[in-house]
């Protein structure tokens, strides 16, 4: 091995091998399997694992140690300059091809939510959308996924302040009815919005995770004659959740931080 610069800390290097012993695979791990991981000597791993148990990185279960949220502060200057458009394009791009139909990303703005990537279906015709376009969040799939992942303070205040509008014939009329939709969103982890935005058109949406987060929400824009909401359940929403799963994985996120899947 070449010798080390003189300004190198060995320790530090000791401290992130001993974070990066705890994997996907092995998230749990006593102080023994540490320190074969880290190959380190047992007491040598078990001074790291309690010092950085005591900065708050790792957190004692028994015999176990595992990581903590802390733990991302590492990389987290890193990931805040990740684009999410440009993390999203590539699975939009794959949705868009395999549903043949228009995929999005959206992020809540206020009362609105606002297009920040946009794939539009391999088809000739097809939902005409641009990055930049916003909507009412009360009144789209894409809102009401996003509403529904808001702390219940932030969802009050926000349906204590919305003015609906008879947007269509099928528009919602009622806040109840508003809150009834999106509990179900909550609850389920999608949303299906059917001519209430604009006749002849139907959004299906799931919010993308980041941790415990949702940091946008991906959707799929169809023509109402393409496809039963029976058959969309089965078949569109399974596809969406997996396209989230991946987005919020590349933005920095975890596999299970997808809910309602």
């Amino acid at each position: 091995m070449d010798e080390q610069p003189a300004y190198f800390v060995k320790s530090v290097e000791k401290a992130f091998d001993v974070l990066l012993a705890f994997t996907a695979d092995h998230p749990r791990q006593t102080i023994s399997q540490v320190a074969a991981a880290a190959d380190m000597t047992r007491a040598s791993a078990r001074r790291f694992l309690l010092t950085l148990a005591d900065l708050g990185y790792l957190r004692a279960d028994g015999p176990f140690f595992e990581l903590t949220p802390r733990s991302l502060d590492v990389g987290r200057a890193y990931l805040a300059n990740l684009e999410l458009p440009d993390i999203a394009e590539r699975h939009l791009k794959l949705l868009a091809a395999e549903l043949n139909e228009t995929t999005s990303l959206c992020v809540l703005d206020g009362p609105d939510i606002v297009y920040v990537a946009c794939v539009p279906s391999p088809r000739l015709l097809s939902v005409t959308i641009t990055v930049g376009t916003r909507f009412p969040a009360w009144a789209t799939s894409m809102g009401r996924v996003l509403l529904g992942a808001l702390p219940e303070a932030g969802l009050k205040a926000y349906i204590d302040s919305v003015r609906l509008q008879k947007l269509t014939e099928h528009s919602i009329e009622s806040l109840d009815q508003l809150r009834a939709e999106v509990d179900s969103a909550r609850t389920k982890g999608w949303s299906m919005v059917s001519q209430e935005l604009e006749d002849g058109l139907r959004g299906v949406a799931v919010p993308v995770w980041r941790g415990n987060d949702a940091v946008a929400a991906v959707n799929v824009s169809l023509q109402t004659h393409r496809a039963a909401p029976e058959d969309i359940e089965r078949t569109v929403v399974p596809r969406l959740q997996e396209a989230a799963r991946q987005i919020g994985i590349d933005y920095g996120g975890r596999a299970s931080g997808l809910r309602g899947a």
